[in-house]
């Protein structure tokens, strides 16, 4: 019989199930008779968990192999419908696209020959909304890498230390961005950056900044509070591993030996997170910042705050990054934690109440697979890597919650844009402080509104090429890992 808690949690599940379900049928409309295999990817890509939870429900738990198996073959048959979806209604899509750009061509023109009409003969017809920070033999030349088949600009107007152009995009965004850009360096190399992304009026607009906006690196007071940052979780990393073998470490420090080998395995963790993140900025030859680790006395820390110092060219390179570094942390994790249940037997170092995976669906559906009637008794010896792979989940679960910089809202910011991201940072906000005052002796989601509220709420800023997003392949991995981080940390917070 499954308890209360567990019963909600599936509720949850389920319901956040259908809200997807029903938010992606909204959004599929717009491709008409196509909304079928729009629908089917949704369906494909929620079809294992709701099979999972639904059989656990029913007392009836798959082994890792089966759960394995049914989300390949979800991820296979989402990118398949995917492709399908695409190749069967890119001529609709593309017509739809084509009858809008013309109008608003039409009507762009219209206004701009009525302008020309009240202007004298020797205006410029182009508006200049403010006097403009860019000196106007720059602008001229700017101007100059605009075309009928790239950019038509219309309208032109002051940003900060640049201009906004307005106009009609003549092609693909990316297309687009690589011509202009590449114009843009031949004319000033390194001086200017231009942003593709979407204006005001929810149209495409070119920014043009000069590079002195470029992100700056990490300065020297920074790398100093860095690095206190960094004892400091090696402290609490040792005194939460002598909480969890029996003793205080600051009481007795002649025992900090006994704390090294859990509090590594701890760190194996935190550092496989960043080598993830490093591995993909290097790819895309995006600098990133020191670690700030986020040291706590509850599991010794809670990962690690890193920025961007330098633009992303685009939005697969926001995700790519932010994905590696909670993939490869988050799957470490969970081998940890198997092979500590396999490795588990009478007589191990730990022992813990079996309340203790109840903590989490994904901890319990995995202890049920290897336990099983075990699971009957009080108490039950585990493994020492059952304590670091439980741990590592929630440390990369809690960064993977859909909020400002932390690494869930950043994929959430690429795959479905700015506005989304601003409203599941406030969603997230909204939860915890709920958790916070259903469970007020919980203390680690209040101390996590306060890490959002005041590290990273803001979204990360626009990427050079904000238009053009994420294909299928990245948003269905996007959704499966923030579904795991649901998975992991539902029961917990509660």
């Amino acid at each position: 019989m499954l308890n209360p808690s567990e019963t909600t949690t599936i509720l949850l599940i389920i319901l956040v199930a259908l809200g997807i379900l029903t938010w992606g049928y909204n959004r599929a409309k717009f491709y008409g008779r196509l909304v079928i295999f729009a629908q089917l990817q949704l369906v494909a890509l929620m079809a294992p968990w709701l099979v999972s939870f639904g059989l656990f429900a029913a007392g009836i738990y798959l082994n890792l192999v089966a759960i394995l198996l049914l989300l390949v073959t979800s991820l296979a048959v989402y990118i398949y419908l995917g492709k399908k979806l695409r190749a069967e209604g890119q001529d609709v899509i593309l017509q739809k696209k084509a009858a809008k750009r013309l109008q608003e061509q039409s009507k762009a023109e219209k206004s701009q020959v009525n302008q020309s009409n009240k202007l004298p003969p020797n205006s410029n017809s182009k508006i200049v909304a403010d006097a403009l920070s860019i000196p106007e033999e720059d602008l001229k030349l700017i101007k100059g890498i605009f075309g009928i088949n790239t950019f038509f600009a219309t309208e032109t107007i002051s940003y900060q230390e640049g201009a906004i152009f307005k106009g009609n995009l003549r092609g693909e965004p990316d297309t687009v961005y690589d011509r202009l850009s590449e114009k843009l360096k031949a004319r000033f190399s390194d001086k200017y950056r231009l942003f593709l992304v979407e204006g005001i009026e929810e149209k495409p607009v070119v920014i043009v900044l000069p590079s002195i906006v470029d992100p700056r690196p990490t300065t020297l007071v920074q790398r100093n509070v860095a690095l206190v940052l960094f004892v400091g979780t090696i402290l609490t990393s040792l005194e939460a591993s002598g909480i969890l073998l029996g003793f205080d470490l600051f009481s007795d420090w002649s025992r900090y030996q006994e704390a090294i080998p859990l509090s590594l395995g701890l760190w194996t963790v935190l550092i496989a997170h960043e080598i993830g993140h490093r591995l993909l900025a290097k790819r895309y030859d995006v600098r990133l910042s020191i670690p700030f680790f986020l040291p706590t006395w509850q599991i010794g820390s809670f990962g690690a705050i890193t920025r961007f110092e330098s633009l992303l060219p685009n939005r697969n390179a926001l995700f790519d990054v932010a994905f590696a570094g909670s993939a490869v942390g988050w799957g470490l994790s969970l081998i940890l934690l198997t092979v500590g249940l396999v490795l588990s037997h009478p007589g191990s170092l730990f022992q813990v109440p079996t309340q203790f995976f109840q903590g989490s669906i994904l901890v319990s559906s995995l202890a049920r697979v290897v336990f099983g009637e075990e699971l009957q008794k009080s108490l039950i010896d585990v493994h020492p890597l059952t304590i670091i792979g439980w741990l590592g989940l929630v440390i990369n679960a809690l960064n993977l919650l859909p909020a400002g910089q932390l690494d869930g809202g950043r994929i959430v910011q690429a795959i479905y844009g700015r506005k989304t991201a601003r409203r599941t940072t406030i969603v997230s906000l909204i939860v915890l402080g709920i958790v916070t005052l259903i469970n007020p002796e919980n203390s680690l989601p209040l101390y996590w509104v306060i890490v959002i509220i005041f590290l990273q709420r803001d979204l990360e800023r626009p990427s050079l090429n904000e238009l053009t997003e994420p294909d299928d392949t990245r948003a269905a991995w996007g959704l499966l890992i923030l579904f795991l981080m649901l998975a992991t940390l539902i029961p917990w917070l509660f």
